[in-house]
């Protein structure tokens, strides 16, 4: 028995060297974490479960008979985070650096599965130079299960990417269909086609950063939600997000224990600037009014007219969705629709309430934005809020206009709750245009067109830029202090958390796409 004992020790060291010492070294010099060493940093210490340690390849071409390595270049298992069971894999960029085969692809698989029938996220640590070529369709075959997997898993469990190297190819699908992707900034880069065969077809010269690094994808292509300095900021703040979701679709988001005191936030009754087209920041609102320093924000330096983010409110996770009149004051473009509707459709998939902070003049306008489907891309964020059925509650803070107006979770589309502060403006458009069309014929044959127009865009401001006639007519449930703002939230949010809703009978709906 010690013999057999023996040789289990040893393949067990075998294993936990990758591709060797030589390969683990490479991968620190290039600032990079190994595989078990992310899972280490990951995982609460001494959680970590494997499977399939000794799973090899089954190839016998192109001498990768002679080449097989334990655990066929990822590791699989699950383990804790914070005392909540996930399920991981970590490509190891050490073994035929992370590329996926047939038993690759299968381990993967059946973490998934795991996750699946016992209800617990799934997190995935990509590195990997793609498709092991030696064994041709088979590993085409195996990101087709993967992708199979991640689809049927959506909606279900959350699923989370932390792009940590390369990922290129038919590999980027995997992350692209998981409900978050993480990336490292100058180690890590997603791209369908790479640089090379870029260069071939339309004669671009470009970088593998340029091409598909973090800061594109974050800034440019919105692929990524987080753009990390390195591979333990990376996983700290997946961490982090994790505190905010659920493990599945039945369960709630864990709570944090929160003692209830003075909930007056006198700051935000000086917030609103004296004149309306004057900008300010709503990630100050954001802040007074959710538990302090809960704020994660998703998407941050993408579509920034439009804010997203987990935060707390007296302990509970909600999702937050906002207009930013700090940027491009505030207007839904295409990028703000789709990251919006993105985002909403997270938090109703994991039963996580929606606050709403409202100040938007209307969509942007352009040949651009009207080109490229402003109005499919616009309708994406009013289907997102319309089919959601978890509590959603809306404040208008400001600017309320035209189509926007109803597409910022209005009443009309089964929004729980709206409240406005004394400064909105709910109208058709704003005062100014508004006075102009309705008013042209007076404004022309007067003596004094501009008087005539200022008077006119006062008594429109007077009559209809204002909360009032929506509360009359119920579109509105309360005109609020700004200050009293987190404290009615509270109650309100307390008030809907046994809502039951329930979507007409259906296979599913059909989201202009």
């Amino acid at each position: 028995m010690k013999d057999k004992i023996k040789e289990l020790k040893e393949k067990q060291e075998l294993a936990m060297l990758g591709g060797g010492e030589n390969r683990i070294e490479s991968q620190h010099a290039k600032g990079k974490l190994t595989a078990r060493e992310r899972l280490e940093l990951l995982l609460d210490e001494g959680s970590f479960e494997e499977i399939g340690m000794f799973i090899t390849h089954r190839s016998v071409e192109f001498g990768l008979e002679r080449q097989k390595f334990l655990g066929d270049g990822v590791v699989t298992g699950y383990g804790n985070i914070h005392g909540r069971l996930v399920y991981v894999f970590a490509q190891d960029f050490t073994v035929f650096g992370g590329s996926l085969a047939e038993m690759h692809a299968e381990k993967i698989c059946r973490i998934m599965d795991l996750a699946m029938e016992n209800g617990a996220p799934v997190i995935g640590l990509n590195d990997s130079g793609g498709a092991r070529i030696q064994e041709g369709v088979v590993s085409l075959g195996g990101y087709a299960d993967i992708f199979y997997k991640n689809t049927r898993a959506s909606g279900v469990i959350p699923q989370i990417s932390a792009i940590m190297g390369p990922c290129a190819g038919g590999a980027v699908y995997s992350p692209a269909l998981t409900d978050f992707v993480m990336m490292v900034q100058d180690s890590s880069y997603m791209f369908v086609t790479g640089p090379n065969v870029v260069k071939t077809v339309t004669h671009e010269e470009v970088t593998s950063e340029e091409l598909g690094g973090a800061s594109t994808h974050s800034t440019k292509s919105g692929v990524t939600h987080f753009s990390f300095a390195n591979d333990l900021e990376c996983i700290e703040n997946l961490k982090k997000l994790l505190s905010y979701v659920p493990q599945n679709c039945e369960e709630e988001a864990p709570s944090v224990p929160y003692h209830a005191s003075d909930e007056t936030r006198v700051v935000l009754d000086d917030i609103i600037p004296e004149n309306p087209n004057q900008p300010y920041d709503i990630k100050e609102v954001i802040e007074q009014v959710a538990d302090a320093s809960s704020f994660f924000e998703v998407h941050k330096d993408f579509a920034e007219n439009m804010v997203v983010g987990f935060a707390r409110l007296g302990g509970k996770s909600i999702g937050i969705v906002a207009n930013q009149p700090a940027i491009l004051a505030g207007v839904l473009d295409i990028d703000a629709s789709t990251k919006g509707a993105r985002f909403v459709r997270f938090c109703d998939c994991f039963n996580i309430p929606l606050l709403v902070f409202e100040d938007v003049p209307g969509f942007l306008p352009g040949t651009d934005q009207e080109w490229n489907g402003i109005i499919s891309n616009g309708a994406k964020l009013l289907y997102a809020f319309s089919e959601a059925t978890v509590p959603r509650i809306t404040v208008i803070t400001r600017k309320a206009y035209g189509g926007a107006y109803d597409v910022m979770n209005s009443k009309h589309i089964g929004a729980d709750m709206n409240y406005a502060w004394p400064s909105a403006e709910i109208a058709v458009m704003g005062a100014k245009g508004a006075a102009e069309i309705i008013f042209r014929n007076e404004i022309s044959a007067a003596a004094d067109p501009e008087a005539k127009l200022k008077e006119k865009e006062d008594e429109y401001v007077k009559h209809f830029a204002n909360p009032y006639r929506a509360a009359e007519k119920g579109y509105v449930d309360e005109v609020i202090l700004p200050s009293d703002t987190r404290k009615k939230l509270m109650r309100a949010f307390d008030m809907l958390k046994n809502k039951a809703a329930t979507l007409p009978k259906k296979k599913h709906g059909n989201i202009p796409l």
